[in-house]
């Protein structure tokens, strides 16, 4: 600007080359707001690229979340235990917390581990399931098939087992403390060391399960002699018509 300022008042200065000067220093004024605007909507558009990519990422895992917090639970389960113990431990607030999976068919599926709690598994088809160690307590297992299934070391405590066929079934070391098993039929269930305290046993079919009497002692209340009546009465039942 010094340099103009000479040019425009120095001693041999122009009227033409004054407007020249000047004409030169308006266009060099435009050319830098211009540039200076340039550089602003440039810096803004990447703060927009910015921005819109995090709420991007931000929706997608959104996306993720919903997608399996709303998923039909059998969606989830047929991907896998891992996946299903995990989505119901992550998620337990939503769906994940009384799964319905009623009259599903769940026929011999390996099942090992698997966290069944409160879930409503009424009428399904689990004949022959393994079962092992599951966690199957609260769970809702009315009319439930069950003939065969392997139940070792499964958590069935305040279980609603009511009117389900677990004929054949084994429950070793199962924990059936206060489990509700009225009308259930036990026919020939291996029941070794499992915990009978404070079940409900009416109407239940103890016949050619192998049940340790002592076990019974458990039972609540009066089922106690109950249970060993009709238990007793079975076993006598077979042996007059063998």
């Amino acid at each position: 600007m010094t340099e103009v300022r000479s040019e425009l008042h120095g001693p041999l200065a122009h009227p033409r080359r004054q407007r020249g000067v000047a004409e030169r220093c308006r266009v060099r004024s435009h050319a830098e707001a211009w540039d200076q605007k340039a550089r602003s909507a440039n810096l803004l558009c990447t703060r927009n690229s910015s921005a819109n990519a995090n709420r991007s990422m931000v929706d997608e895992k959104e996306q993720k979340v919903n997608s399996m917090t709303y998923q039909k639970p059998l969606g989830i389960l047929v991907s896998g235990n891992t996946l299903w113990n995990t989505w119901r431990q992550t998620y337990p607030d939503v769906e994940a917390f009384e799964p319905d999976l009623h009259g599903v068919n769940l026929h011999q599926a390996q099942l090992r581990g698997i966290d069944f709690h409160e879930t409503d598994l009424t009428e399904a088809d689990l004949q022959q399931a393994d079962l092992r160690g599951a966690d199957l307590r609260g769970a809702d297992l009315r009319h439930t098939n069950l003939r065969g299934a392997d139940l070792s070391d499964a958590n069935l405590q305040s279980a609603h087992i009511r009117g389900a066929d677990l004929r054949g079934a084994n429950l070793c070391r199962a924990n059936l403390q206060g489990a509700d098993l009225s009308h259930a039929n036990l026919r020939g269930a291996d029941l070794l060391g499992a915990n009978w305290k404070k079940a409900l046993l009416d109407e239940v079919q103890f016949d050619e399960a192998d049940l340790p009497t002592e076990d019974l002692k458990e039972v609540d209340g009066d089922k106690y002699q109950e249970t060993l009546t009709q238990r007793l009465a079975s076993v006598a039942l077979h042996t007059a018509a063998a």
